[in-house]
C-alpha cells in the first residue's frame, strides 16, 4: 500500500513472517492472511505484497500457468507484488536454521540460478510503472573464511556472480521494460556487515571488478558495464541490522549518498537494546530475562559496546551471556528482530528509534520507496510477546504508517 508525505512509499510486511516452503503452503498462507489485512488497511487502495520465495517454491512459481494463476488472484484481490525477499535459500522455519541461511553463499552457482528465477517471477507480477527489488544475502559468512585468502577469494568469486545477475536484469529490463534492482542486505557477521565494509565492497569489488568481468564476459565498456552495476546492484538497509552495528542511520545512509551508493529496499526493523549496569545483581536478572531470547532456531549475534568504546562481537546470543559480568561491557545490541509496537521488554529496550530518522530521510532525500516490514520471529517470542499473528501483522503495519500521522 502507499504511505507516507505524498504517498510516497509502498509499504508492506515481508511473509518470511509465515512457515511454509513449498509453494503450495505460501499460496495458502498468503490467501489466508493478505486479502483480510488489506480489506482493513488499505480498502480502496492497492496493497502491495512483499514476497518471500525459497528455491524449492520458486522452481514451482516459475511455471507460466502457476504464476498467471497467481497474478490473476493478485488483480483479483487488488493486491500487487513490488519486493522479494530472496536473503533465506532453504528452510527458514520450525527447524534449525542458524547460520545455514546464508547457505548457500554467492560463491556458488546455486545462488545465481536462485536469484535470477526470483527476477524472472518478480518481471511476471511486477505492475507496468513500479521497479521491482530482490534483498538477497551478503555475500558470505565472516566465520566459513578462515584467513585473508579465503575472505579475497570469497570477495572475487560473489562479485563476479552479482555482475553476472546485473547482466540479466539488464536484459529482464530491456525485454519487459520492468526494472528490478538486487538489494544486498548487510548483517551482522558476514562478509560485509556495516556501513564501511559496504562502501568498500561497492567500491574496491563490484564497480572495479565486477565491470572487468562484465567488459571480459559480454563485450561492455568498462564504463557501460558500471553503469549497469550502479543501476542493478543496491543496498537493502536493514534498521536492525545497522543498529546492531551501532550505526547512526543519518551518517551512514549520508555514507552511502556521497559514494554514489543506491538503497534499493529498507526492511523496517527492531532490534533488542540492552543497557547493562555497574550493579552485578542487575546484570543476573538481564541475564535470566534473555535467556528466553537464546533459542535454537536463528542466529541471534550479540555487539558489545565497551567502556573504551570498541566493540566485541559474539556469534550468537548464548556465547554472549557467560560474559554478561565483564566489568568493561556498557551495553548489548542483539539481532532479535522483536516487534515495532513496544519499545521496551521488561528491562530490554529496542532500536525502534533508528527507524523515524531512516524514513525521513529517505522520503527528504528521495533515496527509496521500498519499505518492507520485517519481524519474522513471532513462532519464537517468550509467552508474553505472542499475539495472534494477523493482528501481529496488522500492529506492525499500523505502527510504521503512524510514523507519518502523529501531530
Amino acid at each position: 500500500m502507499r504511505a507516507g508525505p505524498e504517498s510516497y512509499f509502498h509499504l508492506s510486511y515481508c511473509s518470511n513472517i509465515h512457515p511454509g516452503e513449498s509453494w503450495a503452503q505460501v499460496d495458502e498462507t498468503l490467501r489466508r492472511y493478505v486479502p483480510a489485512l488489506a480489506g482493513r488497511l488499505a480498502p480502496n487502495a492497492p496493497f502491495g505484497l512483499g514476497l518471500r520465495l525459497s528455491d524449492d517454491a520458486s522452481r514451482s512459481l516459475i511455471e507460466p500457468s502457476v504464476l498467471m494463476a497467481f497474478y490473476d488472484w493478485l488483480q483479483a484481490e487488488n493486491l500487487y507484488v513490488f519486493t522479494l525477499n530472496g536473503f533465506p535459500f532453504g528452510g527458514f522455519h520450525r527447524q534449525v536454521v542458524k547460520d545455514t541461511v546464508y547457505m548457500p553463499d554467492w560463491r556458488t552457482p546455486d545462488r545465481v540460478g536462485y536469484t535470477v528465477r526470483l527476477a524472472h517471477i518478480l518481471a511476471g507480477l511486477l505492475p507496468e510503472g513500479i521497479e521491482g527489488g530482490i534483498s538477497t544475502s551478503p555475500l558470505s559468512y565472516k566465520p566459513w573464511l578462515p584467513d585473508d585468502a579465503a575472505r579475497k577469494d570469497a570477495f572475487r568469486t560473489s562479485t563476479r556472480h552479482y555482475a553476472s545477475v546485473a547482466y540479466a536484469l539488464a536484459e529482464i529490463e530491456a525485454r519487459t521494460g520492468r526494472p528490478i534492482h538486487l538489494d544486498i542486505e548487510p548483517e551482522p557477521d558476514c562478509l560485509i556487515e556495516n556501513t564501511a565494509e559496504t562502501v568498500l565492497f561497492f567500491t574496491d569489488w563490484l564497480w572495479t571488478e565486477g565491470a572487468a568481468f562484465l567488459a571480459g564476459a559480454y563485450g561492455l565498456a568498462t564504463a557501460e558495464a558500471e553503469k549497469l552495476l550502479r543501476h542493478h546492484i543496491r543496498v537493502c538497509y536493514d534498521t536492525c541490522h545497522f543498529a546492531v552495528e551501532y550505526e547512526e542511520p543519518g551518517a551512514s545512509l549520508q555514507t552511502f549518498v556521497d559514494h554514489g551508493i543506491g538503497i534499493g529496499k529498507i526492511q523496517v526493523s527492531a532490534a533488542i537494546r540492552v543497557g547493562l549496569p555497574d550493579d552485578a545483581t542487575a546484570r543476573t536478572r538481564i541475564a535470566d530475562y534473555l535467556t528466553a531470547y537464546a533459542e535454537s532456531t536463528y542466529l541471534h549475534q550479540v555487539i558489545e559496546r565497551r567502556a573504551d568504546g570498541s566493540l566485541r562481537h559474539f556469534d550468537d546470543l548464548i556465547y554472549a551471556l557467560p560474559h554478561i559480568h565483564s566489568p568493561e561491557a556498557r551495553e548489548w545490541r542483539i539481532h532479535f528482530h522483536v516487534p515495532l509496537f513496544a519499545d521496551r521488554f521488561g528491562p530490554l529496550a529496542s532500536t525502534r528509534d533508528n527507524i523515524e530518522p531512516t524514513l525521513r530521510m529517505m522520503y527528504e532525500q528521495q533515496l527509496c520507496n521500498h519499505l518492507e516490514v520485517e519481524t519474522y520471529t513471532w513462532e519464537v517470542l517468550p509467552a508474553e510477546l505472542k499475539v495472534d499473528l494477523g493482528a501481529s501483522i496488522e500492529r506492525e503495519l499500523q505502527w510504521t504508517l503512524g510514523r507519518w500521522n502523529r501531530p
